[in-house]
């Protein structure tokens, strides 16, 4: 199981976001995988049955894109890493969550790896830049509603 990103990959996206909400909301927010589909409008769908532990897997599927992943680390309000290989692509994705004066930082770190990123670097960097973007930005939304 890993412990990090893919430090080797082609493609590794980094991105970050201040949140004026708690840390505890927005943990809350990002672990109810259930409910993800009702603040990221990326996502089209998004179950995990159990708890959000190490070794819990969920399917979810965002941009028409259906992916089973697996959590491999969970530092409670603190850290999550997850991944999963899916058409030829491994990705592995860190959140790291800091309070900060006025709420918290969120910030996020994805490794792609495999011959679909291979084939088109350029084009899977862009795809995986703008994705936490997204991200970033629907999270950021939600808190800040709650």
């Amino acid at each position: 199981m890993p412990t990090d990103i893919d430090h080797s990959a082609p493609v590794i996206a980094r991105a970050s976001i201040a949140i004026a909400a708690t840390r505890a909301t927005v943990w809350a927010l990002h672990t109810d995988v259930n409910s993800w589909a009702s603040w990221n409008a990326d996502i089209s769908e998004a179950r995990l049955d159990g708890p959000f532990e190490v070794g819990s897997s969920f399917e979810w599927t965002s941009y028409n894109f259906p992916v089973t992943s697996v959590v491999y680390a969970v530092e409670e309000q603190h850290r999550i890493l997850w991944g999963a290989p899916a058409s030829g692509i491994t990705g592995i994705h860190e959140w790291l969550f800091e309070d900060t004066e006025d709420g918290v930082t969120v910030a996020t770190t994805e490794s792609f790896a495999g011959a679909p990123v291979e084939a088109d670097v350029t084009a899977m960097q862009a795809t995986l830049d703008q994705s936490l973007q997204s991200w970033l930005a629907q999270i950021k939304g939600a808190a800040e509603r709650t």
